[in-house]
């Protein structure tokens, strides 16, 4: 796996962008941004790019979110070390390693089987390694392994999954995106008692959509 210095140095002018001109400013996700090298997520023809605040296609018509987005996403789900992460969406598995790298222990779902496929190599080859990899329905969550500490969903959903929230204990946090196809908001929900949900919202995103079960 070929990381060199100039994607280091790119990586470092991204990690600045993302803290001066985002307004990242939980450094545990900088540094996680910083030590994830997201050119082996993508195909080598974008490599000279990865490193700019893009999403680049991946397999099965899916994208590799912005780097701005994953940081935000990261930062809002406020992760502490060994805190125990689903994750809705593998895809490449770029987010799935940035949670690794802020010492989360991650349990993610991929209903796309090349992507499934593509990042539990891809991961492994990095040395990085989900609790949990699978390929499901990520509707349903893992409910063999709840409650989670955190639950984030990587596309957008056209109604909140109320089966994830089921599965976030209480004092959880859950970050997801809500919204027709073409537009979701960003929202944070927090899971004050078993049946009292704090709900926060951080603007206008894009994301690919929740598809459901694995039939299709």
């Amino acid at each position: 796996m070929h990381d060199s210095f100039v994607h280091k140095g790119k990586r470092k002018i991204l990690v600045d962008y993302l803290r001066n001109k985002i307004g990242i400013s939980d450094e545990n996700v900088l540094s996680a941004m910083n030590i994830v090298p997201r050119h082996l997520f993508i195909e080598s023809i974008f490599e000279d790019y990865a490193y700019e605040d893009r999403a680049f296609p991946i397999l099965a018509h899916q994208t590799i979110s912005h780097p701005s987005t994953v940081a935000e996403q990261s930062e809002l789900l406020m992760v502490q070390p060994g805190d125990k992460i689903l994750e809705i969406g593998t895809g490449c598995g770029y987010q799935t390693a940035v949670l690794i790298a802020l010492k989360g222990l991650v349990y993610t779902v991929e209903r796309q089987k090349d992507l499934f496929d593509y990042s539990k190599n891809k991961l492994r080859e990095l040395n990085m390694y989900p609790k949990f990899q699978s390929f499901g329905d990520g509707f349903a969550g893992l409910p063999t392994f709840a409650p989670f500490d955190k639950v984030i969903v990587t596309c957008g959903a056209s109604v909140l999954p109320v089966e994830l929230l089921k599965q976030l204990k209480v004092g959880g946090i859950m970050v997801i995106p809500l919204g027709p196809t073409d537009e979701q908001v960003l929202y944070r929900f927090t899971k004050i008692s078993p049946t009292e949900i704090e709900k926060e919202e951080f603007g206008a995103y894009k994301f690919v959509p929740m598809l459901g079960s694995t039939n299709q």
